[in-house]
């Protein structure tokens, strides 16, 4: 097991591992930008080095900066967390070359599935379903044309190298074709560096459904059930779920989409935490979206559903354990009880939900049995304009989902963060939405009923 590993990244997945290396016996590193010399990973970490100014590029995207951190301080694994480089295969390579372990998949795997029209192509090359498109990145507007005619309208343009709802482009009709093609191609580029798109049919009203993975350096995978993702604004996830709710959700088709997943990852030589993006549709049919290479937001939400710590489990399959050797069997997970993630952000949803940074006047923080806070704010700290505005992710577990929907209310209704806006009030709103309630939602849910429909 690793003596020393370094956090590379900062907020509420920084703390999250901090504790989880503490759990373990495991000695961390913090490293931190002069805009984050008093945030809460800085503080409570064993040591804590300076790696740049405010601008990511500077600090927490600064390769350089942090091999050298691992250097100065003699940490001998890395663990990315989520966002800045977790999913770069050239830091990836980078720390190989240094005799830094990584903790998360291979560069390779990293690859394989981070340009989105590949992994498509190896996913179905797997048998794992995807949805009609073309395959790979399309090259001309008239073999964009010819492939839109053959699948039929309406149609999604989406970057090769996308993620985080960037690079998409609903087409409704040809005319609109060559337009939004060089749209996406443009934010592709802005985004990514990198301006190729493909095309996929447009799914109507699907769910955006996850399922969660393990896989050790031996071969051996499972999956840890699934995560309901469809409650979203701009493609930006808000509230997750697992499991699913039943209005959508069987035991059969919950077994189908983590063989599928299970499939994937073997295809790709997947190791570690992972997770598998499917969309559902009306039917009860699925289709590969992408793959996440990297530990998630929401995995809190699957550790409450399944009482498994990701983290650590990470860390573990890094030191070159068995899933089975710490105690993970697919037919040992049982998928009981209900769990709800909220995500808290430093925003104002009555001006445009606009990023609200500042200092943190007054704090109280919900709890009680079933309830979890992730978050690396405390009163009087200071919430910099640079970065990520998500703030805190509030988890709760109820025996069913309506016990978990009543919990998450009450716990909202008892979150207070002054000094700056939030969006609590605007979740706790979603949540006495009858269409949430039902669990009958798809992706379009927040924009029907923000739009009064």
């Amino acid at each position: 097991m690793f003596k020393k590993i370094l956090i590379a990244n900062r907020g509420e997945i920084a703390v999250r591992v901090i504790r989880a290396c503490r759990e373990l016996g495991i000695k961390t590193v913090a490293v931190y930008s002069t805009a984050d010399k008093a945030a809460l990973h800085t503080l409570i970490a064993d040591e804590s080095l300076c790696i740049g100014p405010p601008a990511s590029k500077d600090s927490y995207l600064n390769m350089n900066a942090l091999i050298a951190a691992c250097e100065i301080t003699g940490a001998e694994a890395i663990h990315p967390g989520y966002g800045f480089l977790s999913e770069n295969a050239a830091f990836v390579r980078l720390c190989e070359k240094c005799g830094i372990k990584w903790i998360g998949p291979s560069a390779d795997a990293i690859e394989a599935m981070g340009d989105k029209a590949n992994a498509k192509d190896s996913m179905k090359k797997a048998g794992v379903p995807v949805v009609p498109g073309s395959d790979g990145a399309i090259k001309t507007i008239e073999e964009a044309e010819k492939i839109a005619d053959e699948i039929g309208y309406p149609i999604l343009i989406k970057a090769s190298a996308g993620g985080g709802g960037r690079g998409i482009r609903p087409v409704n009709k040809k005319e609109e074709l060559k337009d939004q093609i060089q749209a996406a191609k443009t934010e592709a580029k802005a985004f990514f560096s990198d301006d190729a798109v493909y095309i996929e049919k447009f799914i109507e009203n699907p769910r955006h459904v996850e399922i969660q993975l393990l896989a050790d350096e031996h071969g051996n995978v499972v999956h840890l059930g699934e995560r309901d993702c469809s409650c979203q604004r701009r493609n930006q996830k808000l509230i997750e779920e697992s499991p699913c709710p039943s209005a959508v959700m069987t035991e059969e088709l919950r077994a189908r989409m983590g063989a599928a997943a299970i499939k994937g990852a073997k295809a790709c030589n997947y190791a570690n935490a992972g997770t598998v993006e499917f969309l559902l549709d009306k039917h009860g049919e699925f289709y590969f979206m992408e793959m996440n290479t990297r530990i998630q937001v929401e995995h809190p939400v699957t550790e409450m559903a399944v009482d498994i710590d990701l983290i650590k489990a990470q860390i573990k399959v890094a030191a070159g354990e068995t899933l089975d050797a710490i105690g993970i069997k697919q037919e040992n997970i049982k998928f009981g009880g209900h769990a709800i993630e909220c995500r808290i952000n430093a925003e104002d949803p009555k001006n445009e939900f606009r990023p609200s940074p500042g200092k943190i006047s007054a704090l109280h923080i919900p709890g009680g049995l079933g309830v979890r806070l992730d978050t690396a704010v405390f009163q009087g700290c200071e919430i910099p304009p640079y970065y990520d505005s998500m703030v805190a992710k509030v988890i709760v577990r109820g025996n069913d989902r309506a016990e978990a929907i009543q919990k998450m209310r009450v716990a909202l209704a008892e979150f207070l963060i002054e000094g700056i806006a939030a969006n609590i009030d605007f979740q706790l709103e979603l949540l006495k939405e009858e269409e949430f309630i039902s669990g009958n939602y798809d992706i379009g849910f927040l924009g029907r009923i923000r739009n009064g429909t």
